[in-house]
């Protein structure tokens, strides 16, 4: 064993001796219902934004130079991510996945993008796949987040790039033109001008259709060097390259560095970033890599295993809409990357829909999601980080934001400050810096408006999580006025139906639910924690809520 990885090794077992007990724990073994990839909660968050669990890290590489208003690096880290996992945060909001931005080792120097000068505070501009930015944290943390959160039944989702490199400075050399190409710019007319181009200018484009071997960029030989890891990192490059019969060409390095976190800690699955500009088969490759060294981690930690749940992708598609089936049409060519290892693709076409009404919005996402996308799903969101046209900009809409994601067919992505309408629109920002600032937890402290707000986020949500057929589950209008639906969901080993009723009048409500309940069942309204008996197939329940959620 290497020393590095006896140091890993002993900090693991030091880490579960010392850690403290959580109240909120959920032990797999006692987990009711099944997890779902179709039903999930996920939560996304920028780990820089987030919260600061540790300001001794906030400064590295001597990145001091002054930034444009919310370009630079602000403190988030991986520790401020566990803070919140020991205080029960994501539990008590019903997430059961936690995606956030890549944390690997960024570029050190500064771009000025046209927006102002910029940090790579985001995570994507990587410089070493192979180490943590200190700035997010070290192994050590990412280690204890991914233990904890699985103790918690929350699944990890890493953000992972293959596409490309971070931009080029003074402080980050271009990497070789067998590993990279550095022109033409994307026009993104068609397949060629999407795929075999640089995202922007000076992001140089990883040679993913290569099959070329070829070696180490030099400076990434000379950083391990004065690491003192050149040794074991070109070990490890050389036992992988034996044993999968790859080439050693650019994506299978990139492949080996990041499926590595995933062999030694158990990560669940990949947010893939920029997937259209890659070919198809990159995705089934890395897909491939991944789940089998999801297996190995399990074999090798039969105690922490959550369940049989295979490794999951998740791709970034950039303009997906959920109504076109599996495929994604670049105008001269189209791509099922539904058949190259995703489970599910994000949906850009749902801030769109949340414009409709309910049973419009339910009805066409049941019907897709049985029938063209059957066995595969879409993750649904109304805010991200780099989508300027959000569906509720302004936040005059939270409530009804929450409705509408949590309930509708899918998965959903719950966006960092959208359950306290952190503002999306900031003065002195410009592009996407309106939708990446500090998590507002001072609001939610403090207001008692927001803090409304997050209690309506939290219901729906831990409804969604304890309940997958909400996600998963077929749909069912009963009653037009007022407004009731059912949804089903039938396994092999696990059956629920849920009954859920929206804009309803506050105070006694009598609601037809017909045969969605036996006669004589006493149903819950999780919403307000009411009971009440089915009695002819009606429900009478006095709340001061204008929803119920029944089980």
């Amino acid at each position: 064993m290497s020393l590095k990885n006896f140091a890993l090794s002993l900090i693991s077992i030091l880490s579960l001796s010392c850690k403290p007990e959580h109240k909120n724990s959920v032990s797999p073994e006692k987990e009711k219902t099944p997890f779902l990839w179709e039903a999930a909660n996920i939560y996304f968050l920028l780990t820089d934004r987030f919260n600061n669990g540790d300001p001794s890290n906030d400064v590295n590489f001597e990145r001091t130079e002054e930034t444009a208003t919310h370009r630079g690096f602000e403190g988030g880290d991986i520790k401020g991510i566990i803070q919140k996992l020991e205080a029960g945060y994501f539990e008590k909001l019903g997430i059961n996945a936690i995606w956030f931005t890549p944390v690997v080792e960024q570029i050190h120097g500064i771009v000025d993008e046209g927006t102002g000068p910029t940090y790579a505070y985001h995570g994507y501009w990587a410089k070493d796949w192979t180490a943590l930015d200190p700035n997010f944290g070290t192994e050590e943390d990412l280690a204890y987040l991914i233990e904890l959160a699985h103790s918690k039944g929350i699944r990890v989702l890493l953000d992972v790039v293959v596409n490309h490199t971070g931009p080029v400075t003074e402080k980050d050399p271009v990497w070789g033109s067998d590993w990279v190409r550095t022109g033409p710019t994307c026009n993104f007319k068609d397949y060629e001008g999407t795929t075999s181009c640089t995202l922007v200018d000076n992001l140089p484009d990883i040679l993913t259709d290569s099959n070329k071997e070829v070696a180490l960029p030099q400076f990434l030989t000379d950083k391990w060097k004065q690491e003192g890891r050149y040794e074991e990192e070109t070990e490890e490059l050389n036992a992988f390259f034996e044993a999968t019969g790859h080439p050693r060409a650019p994506r299978f390095y990139i492949m080996k560095w990041i499926t590595d976190f995933v062999k030694k800690y158990g990560v669940d699955g990949f947010r893939a970033d920029t997937v259209k500009h890659t070919e198809g088969y990159v995705w089934s490759e890395l897909y491939a890599i991944a789940s089998s060294a999801f297996e190995t981690w399990k074999k090798k930690h039969p105690e922490s295993v959550l369940d049989d749940t295979p490794f999951y992708m998740v791709g970034e598609v950039y303009n997906y809409n959920i109504s076109s089936g599996r495929w994604f049409d670049y105008g001269d060519r189209k791509v099922d990357f539904f058949d190259h290892g995703f489970k599910s693709l994000i949906n850009f076409e749902f801030k769109h829909d949340a414009n409709k009404d309910y049973e419009d919005i339910f009805t066409k996402y049941d019907s897709l999601l049985s029938t063209k996308l059957k066995n595969k799903s879409v993750l649904n969101y109304l805010t991200s980080h780099d989508d300027g046209a959000p569906f509720d900009k302004a936040r005059k809409r939270t409530f009804e934001s929450a409705t509408k994601l949590l309930l509708s067919p899918g998965a959903s992505q719950v966006y960092y400050g959208d359950e306290t309408a952190r503002k999306l629109q900031i003065d002195g920002a410009s592009g996407d810096a309106h939708l990446r600032s500090f998590m507002n937890w001072n609001e939610l402290q403090n207001n008692k408006e927001v803090q409304k707000l997050h209690a309506h986020w939290q219901k729906l949500g831990t409804f969604r999580r304890d309940h997958p057929a909400v996600g998963a589950g077929k749909h069912q209008m009963i009653s037009t006025t007022p407004y009731i639906f059912s949804r089903t969901l039938k396994t092999d080993s696990f059956k629920e139906r849920v009954v859920i009723g929206l804009d309803l009048k506050p105070g006694l409500k009598t609601l037809t639910i017909g045969n969605a309940f036996e006669q004589g069942t006493v149903v819950t309204d999780h919403y307000s924690g009411k009971k009440a008996k089915v009695e002819h197939g009606m429900v009478r329940i006095d709340t001061p809520y204008t929803l119920v959620l029944l089980y």
